[in-house]
């Protein structure tokens, strides 16, 4: 039986806060506070329990944040094998006051090599066929190329890795084909030293380089521009709908679980594209992950485009 598995390195309990102001040197009490898990994996995990598809997470975690965070995705129904750690599972802190906001955002534990080696003697135990998403930082003590150790792991497990990390090692991971890699603009840009993130004829280029050098699969988010997916016989692409931006901190992740869950589920790329960018839309609109009721009506915003510039009715 096929199992889906998040990987997240460096969670955080992220403690929403908001004031009527905020002067230094003074107690200040909050009129409103939200505790909420997070890392980009735990996000993923969240939304494809949303999607109704069972999922596992893993990573690391530690201390009363790291047990709280796993009370929150086994209260939502989702299986946890996380590796625990000394220290404390970071705290990052959003207040705000006066039309302002302030992101404060914590390092989080040092990770022992004794605990990086169990968390990949996990990932070598997985089964061919299974889904792996390796998703956000890194915390202390762990080295960039661990992703590249987790690639290796995947091939020869034959897993589906779907990888979505702002490191340029990920150039180094293609050469292990993960089976889908999930790059912003910005991301992309820097890794090929692009002058200009917006510019769509670049950025395609850029996406197809990634499928050149071994991805099987690219899903490139461009914020307001839309996404981008492509493949070794298609590249797809869609506008984003219009809406009130509250948050665009998860959309990224919601559009990715959205994407790979839809395909799972058994949607066409171009269908699960188009839900893919609804769900991002929707999260981006409210103030927490999207709870998908408005998808249908972002949808019917949406226009699927073969490349960019090309209408493609579907």
């Amino acid at each position: 039986m096929r199992m889906i598995y998040t990987c997240t390195m460096n969670p955080a309990i992220d403690l929403f806060s908001e004031f009527t102001s905020f002067d230094p040197f003074v107690v200040n009490r909050s009129i409103f506070e939200e505790y909420q898990p997070n890392g980009k994996a735990i996000n993923i995990s969240f939304m494809l329990k949303k999607l109704g598809i069972p999922n596992m997470a893993t990573g690391f975690l530690g201390g009363f944040t790291g047990d709280f965070i796993e009370k929150e995705l086994e209260a939502a129904g989702i299986e946890t094998a996380f590796i625990n750690v000394d220290g404390i599972t970071r705290i990052n802190t959003f207040v705000r006051a006066d039309s302002m906001e302030y992101k404060a955002v914590n390092r989080g534990p040092v990770i022992s090599k004794q605990a990086q080696e169990q968390l990949l003697d996990k990932l070598r135990k997985l089964k061919n066929g299974d889904w792996l998403f390796v998703s956000g930082s890194l915390p202390r003590g762990i080295d960039d190329h661990i992703h590249v150790d987790i690639a290796r792991i995947a091939q020869q497990q034959g897993v589906k890795l779907v990888l979505d990390i702002s490191s340029p090692v990920l150039l180094d991971c293609l050469a292990y084909e993960p089976y889908l890699v999930k790059p912003n603009d910005e991301e992309i840009a820097n890794w090929f030293n692009l002058s200009d993130h917006t510019n769509r004829t670049e950025l395609q280029k850029a996406a197809e380089q990634l499928l050149e050098r071994g991805a099987q699969r690219v899903l490139l988010s461009c914020g307001a521009q839309g996404a981008l997916y492509c493949d070794s016989t298609q590249e797809l692409a869609v506008n984003a709908p219009s809406g009130k931006i509250v948050n665009t901190a998860c959309a990224g992740d919601t559009m990715l679980a959205a994407f790979a869950g839809r395909l799972m589920l058994g949607d066409s790329e171009e269908d699960a594209l188009v839900y893919a960018a609804a769900a991002g839309s929707s999260t981006a609109f409210t103030s927490g992950l999207s709870d998908l009721s408005d998808i249908p009506y972002l949808a019917g915003q949406i226009q699927l485009k073969r490349k960019w510039g090309v209408k493609h009715d579907v």
